[in-house]
């Protein structure tokens, strides 16, 4: 089968590897019907996270279940699943306390499986899913072609962008403020109202995404940084700031932004993957007790909750997705979201 493999920065490349097969009695083998390219990727893709040899990439999709093993109870042949950016049972301590990217059992695509075999990127035809009751979760019936999409961010962006706003305590009535205008921004944007905030705040400067966040649920759009950007948001909100400010980048600037335009006794929901230093100012957040709560989202621990809102259409979380090509070329995948001509790229095998 076809498969998404890096060999370098900017080295992306589609090659035949091996087909999946059950190597446990608690694994799945799902063709893959849709998968992306998360702005997590990139950090390989730039180099900015060495590739010391090649490796299978791609942590979103959804499927099909072909092949279960003889301990899976949860799910069948011809099942279509959403598979979280990372496996876990579901049932360990950790699973159960809601932070199940902390799986004492578990494992990441393209990485290992918790088991100690090596697991399948997502950015392929088929993938072996372990422990697939707890990781695979089924979607009733067989989806519409259009619903694929917002099915598809179910695996990372939407819960990720909706466990920065718990994180971050938004609630009824809560004034918002969102650093970051990819994918996991403009979900959070959406989460944010979801939860009921009076007045979400995008910070973008570029037109097509500002667009995106006012179609999610943005009232307010915000194009300037640094000084300036703190400044207009402190102005906007009784001179103060905003209740909560979601951090959804990961660098050591946009943490600074989120950091110093929450109102004292705020909170930053922060959600972006580290990279380029971002640091906690312990002065700062002591002098203005600004909160800081955040990380690796367990989305799966999300899904049930948000699968019925996408079901019936009041999430849309898909139309993130504005540019889709086939597996074959992934490495314009890789380069579109790179240069920003797109916001998320989804693959169709």
């Amino acid at each position: 089968m076809r498969a998404t493999v890096i060999h370098g920065a900017r080295d992306v490349r589609i090659e035949e590897v091996p087909d999946p097969v059950i190597q446990h009695p608690t694994d799945a083998v799902v063709r893959v019907v849709a998968a992306c390219v998360c702005g997590s990727d990139l950090w390989r893709y730039r180099g900015i996270e060495d590739v010391p040899e090649p490796v299978r990439m791609g942590h979103e999709y959804v499927g099909v279940v072909e092949e279960i093993g003889a301990q899976v109870t949860t799910l069948g042949v011809g099942d279509f699943v959403i598979a979280p950016f990372y496996v876990c049972d579901s049932t360990c301590e950790n699973c159960r306390n809601g932070v199940s990217t902390s799986c004492l059992n578990g494992g990441w695509w393209g990485s290992h499986d918790g088991t100690g075999s090596s697991a399948d990127g997502g950015q392929g035809e088929r993938v072996r899913a372990p422990l697939a009751d707890g990781t695979l979760v089924v979607v009733p019936g067989q989806p519409s072609d259009e619903l694929i999409p917002h099915l598809l961010t179910l695996s990372d962006v939407m819960g990720t962008g909706h466990h920065a706003a718990l994180q971050g305590g938004v609630r009824e009535g809560s004034t918002v403020a969102v650093v970051g205008d990819g994918a996991v921004g403009l979900c959070a944007v959406l989460a944010a109202k979801r939860l009921g905030a009076s007045r979400v705040v995008a910070m973008s400067r570029h037109e097509t995404r500002q667009e995106l966040a006012r179609r999610l649920g943005a009232t307010d759009v915000v194009p300037e940084r640094g000084d300036e950007g703190v400044a207009r948001l402190k102005e906007m909100f009784g001179g103060i700031g905003p209740d909560v400010v979601l951090e959804c980048v990961g660098t050591k600037e946009s943490m600074d932004q989120a950091l110093r335009s929450a109102r004292p006794g705020g909170q930053v929901g922060f959600v972006g993957v580290p990279a380029g230093g971002p640091e906690l100012p312990v002065r700062t957040m002591f002098d203005t007790n600004v909160g800081v709560r955040g990380g690796v989202a367990s989305v799966r621990n999300y899904i049930e909750e948000l699968l019925p809102e996408v079901l019936d259409g009041r999430l849309q979380p898909g139309v993130v997705f504005d540019l889709e090509l086939p597996l074959a070329e992934v490495a314009e995948a890789y380069a579109a979201m790179d240069e920003r001509r797109a916001t998320k790229v989804l693959l169709r095998p």
